[in-house]
C-alpha cells in the first residue's frame, strides 16, 4: 500500500511526513498555480524536502502528444526520479505508450471510467489515477468505477497500480482501500481527518483527569 499527499504545501509536508507513513508527493496544474512559484523550482523544493527515497508526481500541460513527452523529459531533467502524469485521452494515449517504450514512467490521470483507466494500463502506465470524487460529483459510483478497475488490472495488468485521487472524505479513501486499490493521494485537509477526532481528544482528557485526580500530576 503507497500513501501519497496530494499538495505542494511544504510546511504542510514537512508537519504529515513526522506522522503519516508517506510514499510521496502528487501534484496537478491547479495545485502548482496555487503555490505561486516557478514548477522547476517547486518540484526541485519538493524532492529535497521529502528525500531521495519519495515519489513526485507532476503533470504535462500540453494537449498534444509530442508536446506531452517533451515536457515529460523537461520534468524528468529537474527531477530525474518524477513520475509524469499524462491525461488519458487520445494524444495522452500515444504520448503514454512512447514515454513507456523510452522507459520513463507514467501516470494516467483524469480517469472516470474503468474502461479509460485499462487502456492507460495497457499503454503501459505504471500508475492510473481515478478521479473519486468528481465520479461521485457527476453521478456516477466512484466505488464501482474502482473496483472494476482493480479487477481489470488484477487480471490483465498486474504491473499496474490503481492510484486513486480527488477525494472529499475519509470514507472515500477507505472504500477504495477495500477495493483492493494499492495507493491513493490524500489532499491535507482529508490526511488530517484521519488522525484528528474530537472523541479521541475527549477520552484522552478523561483519562489524564482521571490520573490527576488519584495521583496529583501525569506522571509515574
Amino acid at each position: 500500500m503507497e500513501l501519497y499527499l496530494d499538495t505542494a504545501d511544504v510546511t504542510a509536508i514537512k508537519r504529515l511526513a513526522k506522522v503519516l507513513p508517506i510514499n510521496g508527493v502528487t501534484t496537478n496544474p491547479s495545485i502548482v498555480a496555487k503555490a505561486g512559484k516557478s514548477i522547476f523550482s517547486l518540484l526541485a523544493e519538493l524532492q529535497d524536502v521529502l528525500g531521495a527515497d519519495k515519489l513526485l508526481f507532476a503533470q504535462v500541460l500540453s494537449s498534444n502528444a509530442d508536446e506531452m513527452i517533451k515536457e515529460a523529459h523537461q520534468l524528468r531533467k529537474a527531477v530525474p526520479s518524477i513520475v509524469t502524469k499524462i491525461p488519458v485521452n487520445a494524444q495522452g494515449l500515444m504520448a503514454i505508450k512512447e514515454l513507456t517504450l523510452q522507459g520513463i514512467p507514467t501516470l494516467g490521470t483524469a480517469v472516470y471510467g474503468a474502461g479509460q483507466g485499462f487502456l492507460a494500463a495497457l499503454a503501459g502506465a505504471k500508475y492510473i489515477a481515478p478521479y473519486v470524487n468528481r465520479i461521485d460529483a457527476q453521478g456516477g459510483s466512484s466505488k464501482d468505477t474502482v473496483q472494476e478497475l482493480q479487477k481489470l488490472l488484477d487480471l490483465h495488468c498486474p504491473q499496474s497500480m490503481v492510484l486513486a485521487a480527488s477525494f472529499r472524505t475519509p470514507r472515500q479513501a477507505l472504500d477504495c482501500m477495500l477495493a483492493g486499490c494499492q495507493s491513493i493521494t490524500l489532499p491535507i485537509d482529508v490526511a488530517e481527518l484521519f488522525i484528528s477526532d474530537p472523541a479521541v481528544d475527549a477520552t484522552i482528557t478523561k483519562f489524564d483527569d482521571d490520573w490527576c485526580s488519584a495521583f496529583g500530576a501525569l506522571t509515574f
